[in-house]
């Protein structure tokens, strides 16, 4: 059986899959697979709430009392907290309803938009989860091949700080599906 590829260089970005637990990296930041509120719901989303603390909610709720709810494929930034990481990015990503609303549009916004707010903040490395496959419902395979061609896009597109972007999967079978995306790519 041959190997899956785990990596790949994009320019001098390295795009890496890996099997772990978000809340856990030590990346400049890591992408939170927000709901518009920003509250912290459940998978990824409270996980990262309730390891980074208090203080992440706080900004979170300062933000949305400032702009309010956070539209689906933006990304907006706050501190760490009590996480490893700098660095919070929250993103929504869609809603599956089927394909034919928009989703993979939004969806690829979400990474690109999250990829654009790491630059702006010069940060070198960030970790992504599969964002909208949980209880968004966004079929897997399609939210991996979708996710790793748009943050290849922007590497290949766009200047950044970026030299490190994980995708970071705790359960195997979205790793297998984001490794089947990484091999397909490359």
């Amino acid at each position: 059986m041959a190997k899956k590829p785990t990596e790949i260089l994009i320019g001098p970005t390295r795009l890496s899959i890996i099997l772990g637990d978000i809340t856990r990296q030590a990346t400049g930041a890591i992408v939170n697979a927000a709901n518009p509120g920003l509250i912290g719901g459940g998978g990824v989303d409270g996980a990262i709430h309730h390891a980074g603390g208090p203080a992440i909610r706080e900004e979170c709720r300062q933000i949305v009392a400032q702009q309010g709810r956070l539209p689906t494929g933006q990304a907006v930034i706050t501190g760490g907290g009590n996480l490893k990481a700098k660095y919070v990015i929250h993103t929504v990503g869609p809603v599956w309803h089927g394909g034919d609303k928009g989703e993979a549009a939004l969806l690829a916004s979400a990474y690109w938009e999250s990829l654009k707010v790491a630059t702006e903040h010069q940060l070198t490395s960030i970790s992504f989860p599969s964002i909208s496959t949980g209880a968004f419902g966004y079929p897997l395979d399609e939210a991996a091949r979708l996710a790793v061609t748009t943050v290849a896009s922007f590497l290949k597109e766009e200047t950044t700080s970026l030299k490190e972007v994980v995708f970071v999967l705790f359960y195997p079978r979205a790793y297998e599906g984001y490794c089947l995306a990484l091999k397909e790519l490359s």
